[in-house]
């Protein structure tokens, strides 16, 4: 549970600091997403969960 809250944690913040420095460009990524076929969205979901899964499993490895 606690890697879970920090995670969402994590994601909080990266996310709230992109929408504060930087509003206009993350207007300009929605418009360019939306653009994108439903097809290399996925694939962009499923490469982001997989660099995310290597991430956790690196810190977990150099943790231990």
């Amino acid at each position: 549970m606690t890697w879970a809250l920090l995670g969402l944690g994590l994601v909080l913040v990266i996310e709230g600091l992109a929408l504060a420095l930087a509003p206009s460009r993350i207007e300009q990524v929605a418009a360019f997403l939306a653009t994108l076929s439903p097809d290399r969205l996925r694939l962009i979901g499923l490469l982001a969960v997989t660099a995310g899964l290597i991430l956790l499993w690196a810190y977990r490895q150099l943790a231990a």
